[in-house]
């Protein structure tokens, strides 16, 4: 979830998805002798997922092979948008963006194992294609005509880690509590190391659009996320939800390549965490079926360069209404299917996810 696709480390977050149950949330328990307690399922009921995290954690000893695909597009007129790149000075003073439109593919394969009935091991390796066109003028020209950048990119992305595991057992009308903890690499390609379309320097020169020529497909930073998350079983629905934190390690000596082979001096830069909760409710439709809508919120902070606030940066609030839809195409395949409506101005203003998890 962790999110993926405010994905924003977006994503998080961010982050389900084995076979759909006939009622979700509604534990059923067999008939038992007169006398003899009802024996109670103490595994999580499973829901359609609509964030980056899944709720049901693998059996143990048994394993899920998911391949998914993600879809994203946002369209703009504000110079935030670019505050999705690592350092949102990169424009400043350089051009007036008038329109971005980015067009983002994540083609992904996730793996779960069960080490126990409440302990999961996952790995996911995800592999990007970007492509950006700006509408923009160049800066202190007077009379200069609007012009379209484009760029594109498609490499392998930043590979996570993480583990999930369930603190108590829940039940009917008690509710199930997961904590989990995400590492995120800096395998996929660095922003500071594709060409930004500068002369010598970025930062206080009117050459050049101080645009990636490449666009990179990783974060340029490692990234530890925890997060906990609550579902609750209350039939015919479930209601879930989680709070994560995600915090970027900062790096030194970072240098940034322009033009001509060169490279720019940018020191000690330090992103900003990333705080997010989100909630919502499965509701099964029929034995094969279940949906789900929920919220996702993150909260941006602001980049630091040099232990000084970059200027431009803001803290930035992302905001996403999503619906998914699950069904049951055998006893161990589920196709997961979720859409997502951005609801702020900084974020993605649709994606679309599809996935399909495999347990062995």
């Amino acid at each position: 979830m962790i999110f993926s696709n405010l994905p924003v480390w977006r994503c998080v977050a961010c982050v389900a998805l084995l076979t759909v149950v006939g009622t979700a949330g509604a534990q059923t328990t067999q008939a038992q002798p007169v006398g003899k307690a009802p024996v109670s399922d103490s595994r999580p009921p499973e829901v359609a997922p609509i964030f980056e995290q899944p709720g049901v954690l693998t059996p143990k000893g048994g394993y899920v092979l998911e391949p998914s695909m993600q879809f994203g597009y946002s369209s703009s007129n504000r110079v935030a948008l670019i505050g999705y790149s690592i350092i949102p000075a990169l424009l400043i003073g350089l051009i007036d963006v008038r329109e971005v439109k980015r067009n983002t593919v994540t083609a992904a394969l996730s793996g779960r194992y069960g080490v126990s009935n409440r302990l999961e091991l996952e790995m996911r390796a995800p592999y990007v294609y970007r492509s950006d066109a700006t509408v923009s003028r160049e800066a202190l020209i007077p009379g200069s005509d609007e012009g379209v950048f484009s760029a594109s990119g498609l490499h392998l992305g930043d590979l996570e880690f993480g583990a999930r595991y369930q603190l108590n057992d829940g039940g009917i009308d008690k509710p199930f509590y997961i904590g989990s903890v995400r590492f995120k690499t800096r395998t996929g390609t660095d922003p500071f190391d594709v060409v930004t379309d500068c002369k010598t320097r970025c930062v206080d020169n009117t050459s050049g659009t101080g645009l990636p020529l490449d666009l990179p497909s990783g974060s340029g930073f490692n990234s530890l996320q925890l997060g906990l998350t609550v579902l609750y079983p209350s039939d015919p629905a479930v209601f879930f939800g989680s709070i994560t934190y995600l915090h970027n390690f900062s790096r030194d000596n970072v240098t940034r390549k322009v033009l001509d082979g060169q490279f720019e001096s940018l020191g000690t830069i330090s992103p900003g965490g990333v705080l997010g909760f989100n909630f919502g409710m499965g509701l099964a439709v029929n034995e094969k079926s279940t949906l789900s809508i929920g919220y996702d919120h993150s909260s941006v902070g602001r980049t630091e360069s040099n232990g000084e606030v970059v200027k431009g940066s803001v803290r930035t609030q992302l905001g996403t209404l999503l619906l998914g839809y699950a069904y049951r195409l055998s006893p161990k395949t589920t196709l997961n299917v979720s859409v997502g409506a951005g609801l702020t101005r900084d974020t993605p203003d649709v994606s679309l996810t599809i996935r399909l998890p495999v347990s062995f």
